[in-house]
C-alpha cells in the first residue's frame, strides 16, 4: 500500500533572516567545531612554508621596535614620558598590531571566501570571528614578549613597579581593540563587495590611523589644544590606558575610556547590521 506524503520534514531549514540586527547565537554554537577549524587553519597556514615559522610572531615586533627606537627615538628625539624606549614602543606596537590584524583580515571576508559562501551554508559571522580569534593568539605571543621585557626591566632596576587599578582594565582594553577591529572590518568587507576602490583605502588608511594614534608618541607631547581632539580617536584611550597600567604614565581618563567602549559597541552593532544586509545578496555583486 502506497503512503501519500503530503509534506516533508527536514533536519534543517535555511531561510533569510528578516531582522538586520541578528546574531545567530544558536548556529554559532552548533558550528563551533568549524570555527575552531578556521582558527587553526589561519594560525598554521600563515607561516607554514617559512623557515622560522611562528618565530615571526616575535621577530616582527622586535624588529619594528628597533626601527622605531632609531628613527623616532634617536633621530626625531620624540619623548617617551620617561619610559624606556624599548618598552614604550613595544607596548604600542603590541596592542596596535592586534587591532590592525583584526581589521585587515576581517575586511577581506567576503572577497576571499566568495567561492565557499556560494557552495555551502554556515553562519557567515564565523569567518570574521575566526580571524579575530586567530589574531588573538598572535597578540598573546607578542604580549608575552612585552611582559618578559617589562619583568626584565623591573629586575634590572631600569623601571619601577607602579601598581594601579589600570591593570584590572587590561582585558577591557583588549576587548575594545578586538571589537573595533571586528566591527570596522565587517563594515568594510560588506562595502567592498560593491565598491572595490575601498580595498585601496584600507591599505594606507590603517597606516594613517596609526599616526593619528599615540603608538609612537605619548599624548603629553602633543600641544594642549590638540590633545582632546586626539583622545576622541577611540584607540587613543586604550593605548594611553595600557601604558598607564604598566608604567604609570599616560592619560587614563575614565570618561574617554567609556567613550571608547560606547564607540566600539556602536561600531560592532552597525557592522553586524551592514554584514547581515550584504550577506543576503553579495553573491550577485561579488
Amino acid at each position: 500500500m502506497k503512503k501519500n506524503i503530503t509534506s516533508e520534514s527536514w533536519d534543517m531549514v535555511i531561510e533569510p533572516k528578516a531582522k538586520s540586527l541578528y546574531i545567530p547565537w544558536k548556529d554559532l554554537w552548533e558550528f563551533k567545531d568549524l570555527l575552531y577549524m578556521f582558527v587553526k587553519r589561519d594560525v598554521i597556514t600563515v607561516y607554514k612554508q617559512t623557515i622560522l615559522g611562528p618565530v615571526w610572531y616575535v621577530l616582527q615586533p622586535i624588529m619594528t621596535t628597533i626601527i622605531y627606537m632609531f628613527v623616532f627615538g634617536r633621530i626625531a628625539g620624540i619623548s617617551t614620558d620617561g619610559v624606556p624606549q624599548v618598552l614604550f614602543y613595544l607596548s604600542g606596537i603590541t596592542i596596535w598590531n592586534y587591532f590592525s590584524e583584526c581589521f585587515n583580515t576581517t575586511s577581506k571576508t567576503f572577497r576571499e571566501n566568495a567561492g565557499l559562501f556560494g557552495k555551502v551554508y554556515f553562519p557567515r559571522l564565523i569567518m570574521p570571528l575566526a580571524k579575530t580569534l586567530s589574531s588573538l593568539l598572535k597578540f598573546l605571543i607578542q604580549f608575552a614578549l612585552l611582559i618578559s621585557v617589562w619583568v626584565y626591566m623591573l629586575w634590572s632596576g631600569k623601571v619601577e613597579f607602579k601598581a594601579n587599578e589600570g591593570m584590572l582594565l587590561i582585558p577591557v582594553y583588549l576587548f575594545i581593540m578586538a571589537g573595533l577591529g571586528l566591527g570596522l572590518g565587517i563594515i568594510f568587507t560588506s562595502m567592498t563587495t560593491k565598491y572595490r576602490d575601498l580595498t585601496f583605502l584600507i591599505q594606507f588608511g590603517v597606516q594613517l590611523l596609526m599616526y593619528a594614534s599615540p603608538v609612537i608618541y605619548p599624548i603629553s607631547t602633543v600641544p594642549a589644544k590638540y590633545q582632546t581632539f586626539l583622545m576622541f580617536n577611540p584607540l587613543s584611550p586604550v593605548l594611553e590606558g595600557l601604558r598607564h597600567a604598566f608604567f604609570g604614565v599616560g592619560d587614563a581618563d575614565p570618561t574617554f575610556l567609556l567613550y571608547s567602549i560606547v564607540f566600539m559597541l556602536v561600531t560592532l552593532l552597525s557592522g553586524i547590521v551592514v554584514f547581515n544586509r550584504t550577506e543576503r545578496k553579495f553573491i550577485d555583486s561579488i
